[in-house]
């Protein structure tokens, strides 16, 4: 009996001991995600900050359609207290999300992706996690950047209104981090989609269509029953109701189609996106290009 215990008791010590060398290599592996990711986190934001192109278009494109759009549509919405100009305003701080988080992300994936950096990635000791740690950094660098471009132009041209409640920039936090991940998930997803350099307008196509049926460009209770609809079950229509709910005074949530700003549904909207895109980045992505050998 004595044998068999202690037996017993040398098998579950070195069970305990396998089981905290385990941990250690956990964490060890995960401190080295971390190292490693801070540095790419840094490479990806100068990259960023040094692609003229991109610059111009991501910051320029939505003020100058804010500016377009507030020119022609002015006045008041019937039966609210917005104006038109401040609708445009928090559409277009959702086509800043949609902008940097997904279509720009799809275009950097595919573009690395076909010019063969993500294969040779690959194959240095970087972790994976790594990689997307720095994807998340340089979107989240891009997509604050252009809505605090965004807020300053809609209140000091158009009119907009900063909240005053904490309530309010709760809501805008959880809003913008939702839509944040729903759109940078589609995006690495769907840069599978894009064959080749020339390819971008397969991802740039339905993002325009999306957001002229999403409220962006129009106002969304203005469309066609039919085309509320389908603009409903894409996450931009909601992105854009959420930042409506933040920055428009409470009198025109009766102007939604629902007379109310559903932010429970809202927010079970964009999570369910969220794991859509996930799904499709786990069935999608790839290292290597079409004609990677």
């Amino acid at each position: 009996m004595s044998a068999m215990a202690t037996g017993q008791t040398v098998e579950t010590a070195g069970a305990a001991e396998g089981t905290t060398e385990a941990l250690e290599r956990q964490r060890a592996t995960l401190r080295e995600v971390w190292r490693i990711g801070r540095v790419r986190m840094a490479v990806e934001v100068v990259q960023l900050t040094r692609n003229t192109g991109l610059l111009i278009y991501t910051f320029a494109v939505p003020v100058v359609m804010l500016l377009l759009f507030g020119s022609i549509f002015r006045g008041r919405i019937e039966g609210t207290d917005a104006t038109y100009q401040q609708v445009y305003a928090t559409g277009m701080i959702g086509m800043c999300v949609i902008n940097g988080a997904l279509q720009n992300l799809a275009y950097q994936v595919a573009g690395e992706r076909h010019t063969k950096a993500l294969k040779r990635l690959r194959t240095t000791p970087m972790p994976a996690a790594s990689y997307f740690l720095g994807k998340v950094a340089s979107v989240l660098a891009a997509t604050l950047a252009q809505v605090a471009v965004m807020l300053l132009v809609g209140v000091t041209v158009m009119g907009l209104s900063l909240p005053t409640s904490p309530e309010r920039w709760f809501t805008f936090a959880w809003v913008l981090i939702l839509g944040c991940t729903a759109c940078s998930l589609l995006g690495i997803g769907m840069s599978g989609l894009i064959r080749s350099e020339n390819g971008g307008a397969i991802v740039w196509l339905p993002i325009m269509v999306l957001q002229f049926i999403s409220g962006v460009f129009i106002l969304f209770s203005q469309l066609p029953k039919a085309v509320q609809e389908i603009g409903a079950a894409f996450p931009i229509k909601w992105l854009c109701q959420g930042m409506r709910s933040v920055f428009l005074p409470d009198s025109f949530k009766y102007a939604e189609p629902a007379r109310s700003w559903e932010h429970e549904r809202l927010a079970l909207v964009l999570a369910g996106w969220c794991v859509i895109g996930l799904v499709l980045c786990l069935k999608t992505f790839t290292w290597r290009g079409r004609d990677d050998g």
